[in-house]
C-alpha cells in the first residue's frame, strides 16, 4: 500500500481501478524549408480541422455540463484565431523558414511561459489552454486523434495533467475519478470534474505516473487529497465505510432543497452563492441558494486580451440576472495585487497588495469603471441587482464613487436608456479601516458585505499569498471577529443589513458565532450552500 498526498478540489470518494491516460505523443523536430507558403497553407488547414473538433465537443459539452461551462470551448475556437498567436506563428514560419509544426510548438510554449509567470492562479492556469489547442493543431497535422478511451468498467484516470477537451471527451459515466501529478485549482479541467460530479485530486507529485500502474486498485480521497495504491484490506474497509456515509449526507442534504435557512427559534438568514462567471449558473440554481452572493466581474477582464466594452458587458451581467431569480450582487472590477491582465499595463509594486487595486485602480482610471457601470445600469432592469465596490478605506472614495454612479445615471436618463431606480449599492468591508469607520460609512449604502480573505490579510499583516507565514494567519483571530462584530452593530443601527461572502462565510464553526453577531446573510461556494444550511437549522440562539 503506498499513500500519496496532493489537493483534492472536489470532496468525494472514489475506490476502483487505475487508467492511465496516455496520449498520442507527436515529436516535433525543427525542419527547414523553402516552400513556406505550403506550410502556411498546413496551418490553415490544420486550424480549421481544429475548430471543427472542438465545435463537435462544445455539442458535447452542452449535454453534459450546460451551456455556460462549455463556453470555454467556444474560447478555444476564439483563441485558434487570436491575432498575437497566429502573428507569432506566421512569422516564425515566413522568418525562420521553419515547418508549421515546429513554430505552432514554440509559440505554445512563449505564450504558456508568459501565461504561467503571471502572479493570479486563474492566468496561470490559462497556460493549459494554449497547450490544448497547439496540441490539437499539431496533431490535425499529423493525423493524430488527441483523445484517449478509458477501459469498460469504471475507472479512475490519472494523467500527468487534463486539459479541458480531453476532460470532456471522456465517458463521464466510465470515471470515477480524477488524478493528477500536476494541474491548478484554478484550471477549467477542475472546474468542469467539480460540474460533472467527478471527485478531482491533483498535484500528486513528478513521481507519481512513474510509479503506479493499470489495472491496480486505487482510493481517490477528494476530501483530503489522499491518493492510495493498492490499499490492504482494513483500509479498503475503512473507506468503504466512509464512502457509504458520505452518501447518505448527501442524501439528507438534498432532502433540504427547499428549505428555509432559519434557526430552531425562528432567526431566518439568506444563503447566497459566490461565482466568478456566468459559467457557474446553472451551479448556483442546482445548489438551491437564495441568489448570488458575490458575482465576481474581475474574471471578465482577465478572460480578455483587452477591455471588455460595454456591450460584453451587459450582455452578460444580463443574462446572469434573468437567469437568477433571486438577488445578485455584483462586485465590480477588483484587478491588481493578485490578478493581473497584461492589457491594463499596471506598473511594477513592491507591495501589490497595498497598491493600486481593486477601486483604487476604478477611480484612477474612471473611463474603464464609467464603462462598467453603465453597463451594470442598463443591466438593472432585468433582475434584483446589488452593486458592490471592493477595498473601500475612506469617505472620501465612496463619495466619488457614489458621485460617478450618478453622472452614469443621468448619462442614461438623457438618451432615454432604462435602468432600475431600485439598485442596492453597497461596499465590502476588507480593510480595517472600512470596519473602523462603519457608523459613517453605513448611512451612505444599502448593505456591508464582509470579504474575510482580505480582511484577515489586511488586519494580521499576513501575505495571502505567502505560504511560509500561513501559520500566523488566523482566520478565527479575536481582532477579525471584533471587527466583523462592529461592522455589523453598526450596519443594524444605521438600518442597513451586513453578509459575509469572504470564506470564512463556509466555515460552520463560526457559523452561530456570526448569527449572535447579527449576520443577515451567507455567500459561499454553490456546493456547500446546503451543508449551511443543515448548520444554521440545527443552531438554537435561545440555548
Amino acid at each position: 500500500m503506498v499513500k500519496y498526498h496532493g489537493k483534492g478540489v472536489y470532496g468525494a470518494i472514489a475506490i476502483g481501478s487505475i487508467s492511465i491516460f496516455r496520449r498520442k505523443n507527436i515529436q516535433v523536430k525543427k525542419i527547414k524549408t523553402d516552400n513556406t507558403s505550403t506550410e502556411l497553407e498546413r496551418l490553415e488547414k490544420a486550424k480549421g480541422k481544429a475548430t471543427e473538433q472542438l465545435r463537435k465537443i462544445y455539442e458535447k459539452a452542452l449535454k453534459e455540463v450546460g451551456e455556460a461551462n462549455a463556453q470555454i470551448f467556444e474560447i478555444h475556437m476564439m483563441m485558434i484565431e487570436d491575432d498575437d498567436y497566429n502573428e507569432a506563428i506566421t512569422k516564425m514560419i515566413t522568418e525562420q523558414n521553419v515547418n508549421a509544426e515546429y513554430a505552432v510548438s514554440v509559440t505554445a510554449g512563449n505564450f504558456a511561459d508568459m501565461f504561467s509567470s503571471m502572479d493570479d492562479s486563474y492566468m496561470q492556469a490559462r497556460a493549459a489552454d494554449v497547450h490544448d489547442i497547439s496540441n490539437r493543431i499539431i496533431a490535425c497535422m499529423n493525423g493524430c486523434e488527441t483523445e484517449a478511451v478509458p477501459s469498460a468498467e469504471k475507472v479512475i484516470i490519472c494523467a500527468d495533467d487534463l486539459a479541458p477537451s480531453e476532460t470532456v471527451s471522456l465517458d463521464k459515466d466510465k470515471v470515477l475519478a480524477f488524478a493528477t501529478s500536476c494541474g491548478s485549482s484554478g484550471s477549467h479541467t477542475v472546474i468542469l470534474a467539480g460540474n460533472m460530479n467527478i471527485p478531482a485530486i491533483i498535484g500528486l507529485g513528478e513521481e507519481f505516473l512513474t510509479q503506479i500502474k493499470d489495472g491496480t486498485t486505487a482510493i481517490a480521497d477528494g476530501f483530503t487529497g489522499t491518493f492510495i495504491v493498492d490499499p490492504d484490506e482494513a483500509t479498503l474497509s475503512e473507506y468503504k465505510q466512509k464512502q457509504q456515509e458520505e452518501e447518505e449526507k448527501k442524501k439528507l442534504l438534498q432532502e433540504l432543497k427547499g428549505r428555509e435557512n432559519i434557526t430552531l427559534d425562528g432567526k431566518k438568514i439568506d444563503i447566497f452563492a459566490n461565482i466568478g462567471s456566468a459559467g457557474s449558473i446553472d451551479t448556483v440554481l442546482g445548489s438551491d441558494a437564495g441568489g448570488i452572493g458575490l458575482f465576481r466581474s474581475e474574471f471578465m477582464y482577465l478572460e480578455n486580451t483587452d477591455y471588455p466594452a460595454e456591450e460584453e458587458q451587459f450582455r452578460i451581467y444580463k443574462h446572469v440576472l434573468e437567469s437568477i431569480p433571486g438577488k445578485v450582487i455584483i462586485r465590480t472590477l477588483d484587478i491588481g495585487a493578485d490578478k493581473q491582465a497584461d492589457y491594463f499595463h499596471l506598473e511594477h509594486e513592491e507591495n501589490p497588495a497595498l497598491g493600486l487595486r481593486a477601486i483604487r485602480l476604478c477611480l484612477s482610471r474612471p473611463e474603464i469603471f464609467r464603462v462598467q457601470l453603465r453597463a451594470l445600469y442598463r443591466a438593472s432592469v432585468y433582475g434584483r441587482l446589488g452593486i458592490m465596490f471592493p477595498m473601500i478605506t475612506s469617505i472620501s472614495e465612496l463619495e466619488e464613487i457614489l458621485a460617478l454612479c450618478s453622472e452614469v445615471k443621468n448619462e442614461l436618463k438623457e438618451s432615454d436608456i432604462e435602468y432600475s431606480e431600485n439598485i442596492e449599492l453597497g461596499i465590502m468591508i476588507e480593510t480595517p479601516a472600512a470596519a473602523i469607520i462603519s457608523d459613517r460609512l453605513a448611512p451612505m449604502v444599502d448593505f456591508f458585505s464582509v470579504g474575510t480573505n482580505d480582511l484577515t490579510q489586511y488586519t494580521l499583516a499576513c501575505d495571502r499569498q505567502n505560504p511560509r507565514v500561513e501559520r500566523f494567519c488566523d482566520t478565527h483571530h479575536e481582532a477579525i471577529l471584533r471587527l466583523i462584530e462592529m461592522s455589523a452593530e453598526n450596519a443594524h443601527k444605521n438600518g442597513i443589513w451586513i453578509g459575509i461572502c469572504g470564506e470564512l462565510a463556509a466555515d460552520t464553526s463560526l457559523t452561530e458565532t456570526f448569527l449572535r453577531m447579527g449576520i443577515d446573510e451567507l455567500s459561499v461556494s454553490p456546493s456547500l450552500v446546503l451543508k449551511v444550511r443543515d448548520t444554521v437549522r440545527k443552531i438554537n440562539l435561545n440555548g
